[in-house]
């Protein structure tokens, strides 16, 4: 009669073989694994030839992306010390230009015909609130009813019986801008002076108006970022236009 040994007494030394064969193999990888590539110095004269040409042709944002990219890679080099010469002035050009596009796009302007007569509107979204909870402000130039500036949002509206005073800060100092509602009802609030309203506007970065809405008695801090304000693109309409 056959005897069958235990199986774990006939795997015991194949598999610590197996297991000494993966390690040294392991240790084979690791002793072969290549280093990493040092940068030539065609790849470094080549970044640098780039970022040279973004600079002549005043691609100011190309250049900061091409400048970080040769301080990140290959900054123990010549080229690196030279972009970090320009570099710094570039980024915060390149800085103030994006920040100056994004506050122009905020403001949206439009000629149009309205009410029997012709329009110009220079309009800016509150922010926050968001969506259709958001509140313009519009200024307006008509040819029939001449200039004013207001608040327009949603719903019902504003709380502002009379005559009333908006807590405003500008630019960090706490002023008081006097409005009214408008006697047709719409949800607006019509800026008693809006020359000096204007006036103020044209000069400020920031402007906070704290209104209550009609639904609900809902206190807001309407915040409009108007740094970007042109008045050139608020074209003055001539009287009696149609």
């Amino acid at each position: 009669m056959k005897m069958f040994r235990p199986l774990r007494h006939s795997v015991a030394v194949p598999l610590a073989a197996v297991l000494a064969l993966a390690g040294c193999s392991q240790q084979g990888d690791q002793a072969a694994a290549p280093a990493p590539a040092q940068p030539s110095a065609a790849d470094v004269s080549r970044k640098l030839d780039t970022y040279r040409q973004l600079l002549r042709i005043h691609n100011d944002e190309l250049a900061v992306q091409q400048g970080h990219d040769i301080l990140d890679h290959f900054p123990n080099t010549d080229a690196a010390k030279e972009v970090q010469q320009t570099l710094p002035a570039i980024e915060q050009r390149w800085k103030s230009e994006r920040e100056k596009n994004r506050l122009a796009a905020l403001w949206y302007y439009q000629v149009t015909p309205m009410a029997g007569g012709t329009q110009s509107t220079a309009t800016i979204y509150s922010n926050p609130p968001s969506g259709e909870n958001r509140v313009q402000l519009v200024l307006r130039r008509h040819t029939a009813w001449g200039q004013n500036a207001f608040l327009y949002g949603s719903g019902h509206g504003f709380v502002c019986r009379g005559n009333c005073t908006l807590p405003a800060v500008v630019d960090g100092r706490k002023t008081g801008i006097k409005v009214f509602a408008p006697p047709s009802g719409e949800p607006a609030l019509m800026i008693r002076d809006d020359k000096a309203f204007v006036a103020l506007l044209a000069k400020a970065k920031k402007i906070s108006l704290d209104v209550t809405r009609v639904d609900g008695e809902k206190k807001e801090t309407l915040v409009y970022e108007v740094g970007g304000f042109d008045p050139e693109k608020w074209k003055p309409l001539p009287k009696g236009k149609k």
